[in-house]
């Protein structure tokens, strides 16, 4: 597939992603434009840039009516959002905009009135955390891998050595879980082939909506999963089972249904009617 077909393929993908997944935190607009923006590089003329940013912010209006007044308000916030992740993770820009500048930054965009202060904080906490950027054109990364997956989303998941609880971006494609630390990664940190592995409904007496996969043949075992540690170098998964987080009862249940399915999945009938149609279009 020629670059510019995966850019399009991923960026529509990313555009027509379930708007109401992750959308209902406050931190939500950046997030959504993190991936926008990953999906695919801004034009250099400014009319085009306009335009899609303008389809951005119509597009994000329409799946999150009342978080602001106008598409006016959601276009310039993005353009903020944008300006203060350079300022704060350029390592050219010496001077590091406080909270206070960008506040000043966005007085009055919002019809006329100001965006509350704790929405405010919590963009520029997001931004300050997570910076994004969009990926470099060098060919060698996985983004090819997650064209169209069964699903993606964010989930909580519990430490195999150390038992905490840590945020990660899931996604599920060719009968492997992927999870990463930001939506712009361009490496997983970790991934677990579904293979022989059961996934379930758990009770947690410390996180609610609880899934877990483990492999029922080989209790006592370590699934065969991999990792990247602190220094980068890829390691084996410590985990003999994994349980994660949703953020609702249906949540959990989309996850466990879609694992399920992809655990079970035959590929061979995938192969043959692959063919089948190469075959045809020779015809």
């Amino acid at each position: 597939m020629a670059q510019r077909e995966k850019e399009l393929c991923i960026g529509r993908k990313k555009f027509n992603m379930d708007p109401m997944k992750e959308l209902r935190q406050e931190e939500a607009t950046a997030d959504t434009l993190k991936q926008f923006l990953w999906s695919f590089r801004l034009p250099g003329e400014a009319q085009k840039i306009d335009r899609m940013m303008e389809t951005f912010a119509s597009r994000y209006c329409l799946c999150n009516p009342g978080v602001f007044q106008s598409t006016d308000t959601c276009y310039v916030l993005s353009f903020s959002i944008i300006m203060l992740n350079t300022s704060l993770h350029n390592p050219n820009v010496r001077d590091r905009p406080p909270f206070e500048r960008f506040v000043s930054m966005n007085r009055g965009i919002n019809d006329g009135s100001d965006l509350p202060e704790e929405q405010l904080r919590n963009l520029f906490d997001s931004i300050k955390s997570e910076p994004f950027s969009i990926p470099e054109d060098d060919g060698n990364d996985l983004t090819h891998t997650f064209f169209k997956p069964d699903r993606e989303g964010w989930l909580l998941k519990l430490g195999g050595r150390v038992k905490t609880w840590k945020r990660r971006w899931f996604i599920l494609t060719d009968s492997c879980l992927y999870y990463f630390e930001f939506t712009t990664d361009k490496e997983p940190r970790g991934i677990i082939p579904l293979e022989n592995l059961s996934v379930q409904k758990v009770d947690d007496p410390k996180k609610p909506f609880c899934l877990e996969l483990c492999n029922p043949s080989c209790r006592g075992q370590k699934i065969k999963a991999c990792k990247t540690d602190g220094d980068g170098k890829v390691v084996e998964g410590k985990h003999e089972s994994y349980r994660i987080s949703a953020s609702s009862a249906e949540e959990r249940d989309q996850w466990i249904e879609a694992i399920r399915a992809s655990i079970t999945r035959v590929p061979f009938y995938d192969l043959v009617s692959a063919r089948k149609k190469k075959i045809a279009s020779k015809q």
